[in-house]
């Protein structure tokens, strides 16, 4: 695993929101006395969803939140790459650029994102709306390449597909998640080569018929 640490320039402190406090207190209650620990994954995310990205006194704060020492907090936080551990822009695009969506044309969507976002990942846009990063297998190897935006997956991706995205969300429209290439899902591109005669699903005895 690469190394992680935490930005050297962070604020000088941190609080949950009203309504984010009131729902980290919610989350602890779901676990029994003593145990309330278990709950600093979602209070971490609650945290950057408030923030952007997980800094030095969030840490602090969750740990007396939840009787923990900071560098437990910090363990977790270096440890799970979905914690942001710099600034990050508004949204931010995470780019698979594992073996299978190597193989299809990462390396196309990768420069796109240089060209329109920065040209080292985790550097923030000149318009600050996004920053990206390359991850590891995103799950989705049948539709790659693939990203993330925000929670969002798009996949079935090439350069242009890649730039149209960047420049639908700069305008203001949020384009529709999942393949791009038009198919539903993760159908064959080509349509179907194998098992096509219908007969094949008849019920020879004519039940249901």
């Amino acid at each position: 695993m690469a190394l992680r640490r935490l930005a050297e320039h962070q604020p000088d402190s941190f609080a949950f929101t009203a309504e984010n406090a009131a729902w980290c207190e919610a989350q602890i209650k779901k676990y029994p006395p003593g145990r309330q620990q278990s709950a600093v994954i979602p209070i971490l995310w609650r945290g950057q969803e408030q923030e952007g990205w997980v800094t030095k006194p969030m840490i602090e704060v969750v740990g007396r939140m939840l009787d923990m020492a900071p560098v437990r907090v910090l363990e977790v936080a270096t440890f799970y790459t979905m914690f942001n551990l710099h600034p990050v822009g508004k949204h931010l695009v995470q780019v698979c650029t594992t073996t299978p969506c190597w193989l299809r044309g990462s390396d196309d969507v990768v420069a796109a994102c240089k060209k329109n976002i920065h040209p080292h990942q985790g550097g923030i846009s000149v318009d600050g709306k996004f920053s990206w990063v390359e991850m590891e297998c995103l799950g989705a190897c049948v539709n790659a390449p693939m990203i993330l935006i925000d929670k969002d997956p798009y996949e079935d991706l090439d350069g242009p597909k890649m730039e149209g995205l960047l420049q639908t969300i700069r305008g203001g429209e949020w384009p529709k998640p999942g393949p791009q290439n038009g198919r539903f899902s993760s159908e064959p591109e080509g349509g179907r080569t194998t098992l096509t005669d219908p007969a094949l699903y008849a019920d020879p005895e004519g039940a249901g018929s």
